[in-house]
């Protein structure tokens, strides 16, 4: 994503809703090339387009969460990525951190395979060339654009792969991630278990809240990537439980 959109996802975020004309005048550029950016952005599924106006989704669109952080989960992604191998197979679940990620894999990592039970995520790289993705079935959760489900089980369970890439909405030291939806929890236990590491992607502030459903993973998190601002004493519970710690530059 280019600077100049993450500026626009920004002032959406603000506003919800804004005029072409009027971003232009905050961006100063001409209105073609907002409606350019706006475009490629709404085709992506970031944004969505009105006649004259640019709309932000709702709090549980993807799209919409990329805009906070947008810079700090773009480092993460690139640090991520650096734990694929080129060619590999890897399973990504859904969120914002998670879809930077799976681009930055598509991007850099060529004949990579992501598997994926985010129709977002799909989505959003498949303007990128050579990207290979297979979209894992299931019930299919609209404004989060995610399949869950038992569908979505019996389809994880025909792959095996190294490394499941997941998001989290909070942390709490020994009970460990946590999230705000139990379909989308389920549906990262059932693919963590065609994985043999789960490696959490997240931004730090995420460290400083909690959410309704631990992710409870039976075989645990084996790794955490972030950002440099996160606490010492959340960086240490992560160690004393056995979790390695990366951080983004």
């Amino acid at each position: 994503m280019k600077k100049r959109e993450a500026l626009i996802l920004e002032l959406l975020s603000q506003h919800g809703k804004m005029e072409v004309a009027a971003l232009a005048e905050q961006l100063g550029v001409s209105q073609v090339t907002v409606r350019k950016d706006l475009d490629s952005m709404a085709q992506k599924g970031v944004i969505r387009r009105e006649h004259g106006w640019a709309v932000f989704g709702g709090s549980d669109d993807v799209g919409n969460r990329l805009a906070f952080h947008y810079e700090e989960k773009r480092q993460i992604a690139r640090k991520a990525a650096r734990l694929v191998s080129v060619g590999e197979t890897v399973m990504i679940e859904n969120g914002s951190c998670c879809a930077l990620l799976a681009e930055e894999i598509a991007r850099t990592k060529p004949s990579a395979t992501i598997i994926t039970n985010s129709a977002f995520i799909a989505s959003y790289i498949r303007g990128v060339e050579g990207a290979r993705v297979v979209l894992l079935g299931g019930d299919y959760q609209n404004d989060a654009q995610v399949l869950v489900g038992p569908i979505l089980r019996i389809c994880a369970a025909q792959f095996r792969v190294d490394k499941l890439f997941v998001g989290a909405d909070g942390y709490v030291p020994k009970i460990g991630f946590t999230a705000n939806d139990h379909l989308r929890v389920q549906a990262v236990r059932d693919m963590a278990e065609q994985a043999k590491q789960v490696i959490v992607v997240t931004e730090s502030d995420k460290f400083l809240k909690d959410s309704v459903v631990p992710l409870a993973i039976d075989k645990g998190i084996a790794a955490v990537v972030t950002d440099q601002q996160i606490l010492p004493e959340m960086e240490e519970s992560l160690r004393q439980e056995g979790i390695r710690v990366y951080k983004a530059e």
